[in-house]
């Protein structure tokens, strides 16, 4: 019988029918999954904050068993996870992780934020989060106001009997500072601070830093056409970021404000402020200097010249001004900035590939490893910067590709390292870099989920 009889016509209409149906349990079961992500995200972050004092696994080496007067208000609790409660709970929260991002579109504006609000907050309560890092920013901080050392010219080691040193990380006990003249300088104003209150305020710092990053990342995002829900999911609810980064209370985070400022600036047309800003952020750790070289290199059409131009300036004009302010601050010590990088870096850690290499096939091999991915890195980054100067890339999108083969390719792998990818990619147009950032979080907090394991290194010949 031909289709266009009246019976094929209501065979028509019920495929119709059928497949909206369809359509519509799908998207409820969409927003349904969006939802209990979202709840899977506060619940596994809530168990972190109210088990950490009592969890080994989640504190500092230094603080086992954390004093009283450093758990913070939830650490009377008296519970703890365990560690196989602990990979449990991060197991889950990074699958409510990714469900929540692939279901974002789908979630309110208000749902988001609020949950992003939420588990940063939660975080904030916890003490210090599994890195040293607060206690050494600090110590820097006191190593200047307080004693007159200058904290790029020496380690920690030289002023012992300061009662912080106790919780310094081993690594750091003999290394001068490898951060940029700016955050040296804010670690001088907080010197003054009491220990609890100084890892507090780094926390609050990395709070307030991510979320502004968060800010910056939703406008710039619209500006590229690009569902600005989504990509503040991406950023705002990574375990990673959260957990590590702003637990720990990791600069990497206050690194990324300006950073994504800038791109913000560069993005609404404002090069000169946008250039300037990108600068104050290799001023913080040097690792922001790399986005610069592609805002200077991106361009395309008759403007491209003027458009370079006014990015230079405005990173120039920056850069005079902080290398003026760094010397009469801190002398020549920042000229040593650049070795003392090279130094850690070349030491390693086995949750890189040369660390690793080095560790199970000795250092000669790790050493040649790290030279090797670094040759590479450069060799990509050429490319990558004479793809976007010919107006063959984005330079947002080629920024992120050089984060993410940062990553791969660095010395040391430190899971907050993740931060220098996660807002890059929620801008890229090209797709492939979402799921390259949510890989990246899996593979990295899969790794740390190792060494949460009892004697989980020795099964890796470690």
């Amino acid at each position: 019988m031909s289709v266009h009889g009246p019976l094929g016509v209501a065979e028509t209409g019920a495929v119709e029918i059928t497949t909206r149906t369809i359509d519509a349990r799908a998207r409820s079961l969409r927003d349904q999954a969006g939802l209990l992500g979202i709840a899977g995200l506060i619940l596994t972050t809530l168990l972190v904050a109210v088990g950490a004092a009592n969890t080994d696994a989640l504190l500092p080496e230094s603080v086992r068993p954390v004093p009283s007067w450093l758990a913070g208000p939830l650490g009377s609790t008296g519970i703890g996870l365990g560690n196989g409660g602990l990979i449990l709970v991060l197991v889950v929260m990074f699958g409510s992780y990714v469900v929540a991002v692939h279901a974002a579109d789908r979630l309110s504006a208000r749902t988001v934020l609020m949950c992003i609000a939420a588990i940063h907050a939660l975080v904030l309560l916890a003490p210090p989060l599994l890195s040293t890092d607060v206690f050494s920013y600090q110590f820097y901080g006191r190593m200047g106001d307080l004693y007159g050392a200058n904290p790029y010219l020496a380690g920690p080691h030289a002023l012992a009997l300061d009662p912080l040193f106790p919780y310094i990380g081993a690594k750091w006990v003999n290394t001068p500072t490898v951060y940029g003249p700016l955050f040296t300088a804010l670690s001088y104003v907080l010197a003054p601070l009491s220990i609890a209150a100084s890892a507090l305020a780094y926390k609050a710092i990395a709070a307030c830093a991510s979320l502004g990053t968060i800010a910056f990342v939703w406008h710039a995002a619209r500006l590229r056409g690009i569902n600005p829900v989504k990509a503040a999911a991406l950023v705002g609810l990574n375990p990673l970021v959260v957990v590590y980064g702003v637990g720990g209370g990791h600069n990497d985070l206050l690194m990324m404000l300006p950073l994504m400022a800038g791109v913000y600036l560069v993005l609404a047309h404002r090069e000169r402020a946008g250039s300037a800003v990108m600068v104050s952020a290799a001023a913080i750790k040097l690792t922001a200097g790399v986005m610069l070289a592609f805002a200077i290199a991106s361009g395309g059409g008759r403007r491209a010249r003027d458009r370079r131009r006014e990015v230079l300036t405005g990173a120039a004009a920056a850069a005079a001004l902080i290398v003026g302010l760094a010397f009469a601050w801190f002398g020549v010590g920042p000229i040593h900035l650049f070795s003392t990088v090279q130094k850690v870096q070349s030491e390693g850690d086995w949750h890189s590939i040369p660390g690793f290499l080095g560790a199970r096939l000795g250092s000669s091999v790790g050493h040649v490893a790290g030279i090797v991915l670094g040759a590479a890195f450069v060799a990509l980054c050429c490319w990558l910067l004479r793809r976007v100067w010919r107006g063959h890339l984005d330079w947002i999108d080629a920024g992120a590709w050089t984060a993410a083969a940062l990553l791969i390719t660095a010395s040391s792998l430190l899971p907050w390292y993740v931060a220098w990818l996660i807002p890059l990619a929620a801008l890229a147009t090209d797709r492939r870099l979402w799921r390259v950032a949510i890989i990246t979080t899996g593979v990295v907090q899969g790794i740390q989920l190792i060494s949460y394991i009892p004697h989980g290194t020795t099964f890796l010949g470690l």
